[in-house]
C-alpha cells in the first residue's frame, strides 16, 4: 500500500514521475516510501468523444488502505494533478485525471 496505476497515451517521463510522485504521497497521507508501488500501462488506443481530435490522456489511480477522510484524498488528487505536467513533454491536448479510492477489504500483501 499504496497501489498507484498509471494509465498513459502522452509522452511520459514515467521514472521521473513516480519518483516525485511517492514522497508526496508519504507526505500527504502518512505511509512509508517502501511501500508505495506504482505500475505504469501504456494506452495503445483512445478514443475521447467523437474520436475526431487525437487527445491523448494521463490518469493515476491511488488505491489507500481505508481510513483517510475525503479531503485528504481531494488535496492528494490535487497535488498529483499540480505534479504531472512537469513530467511530461507536452501539455497541449492531454487530458489529466486523478482517483483516489480505498483498497477492497479483501486487500493482502507480503
Amino acid at each position: 500500500m499504496p497501489q498507484i496505476t498509471v494509465d498513459y497515451s502522452a509522452p511520459l517521463d514515467r521514472r521521473g514521475f513516480a519518483r516525485a510522485l511517492h514522497p508526496l504521497v508519504v507526505e500527504t497521507v502518512d505511509t512509508t516510501l517502501d511501500a508505495c508501488k506504482t505500475r505504469f500501462r501504456e494506452v495503445e488506443e483512445l478514443v475521447v468523444g467523437d474520436g475526431a481530435a487525437d487527445d491523448v490522456v494521463v490518469h493515476v489511480e491511488i488505491a489507500l488502505l481505508s481510513g483517510r477522510t475525503d479531503e485528504v484524498k481531494a488535496r492528494l488528487a490535487d497535488a498529483v494533478l499540480d505534479l504531472l505536467p512537469a513530467h511530461l513533454k507536452s501539455t497541449e491536448g492531454v487530458r489529466l485525471s486523478v482517483e483516489i479510492r480505498d483498497l477492497e477489504a479483501s486487500y493482502r500483501k507480503r
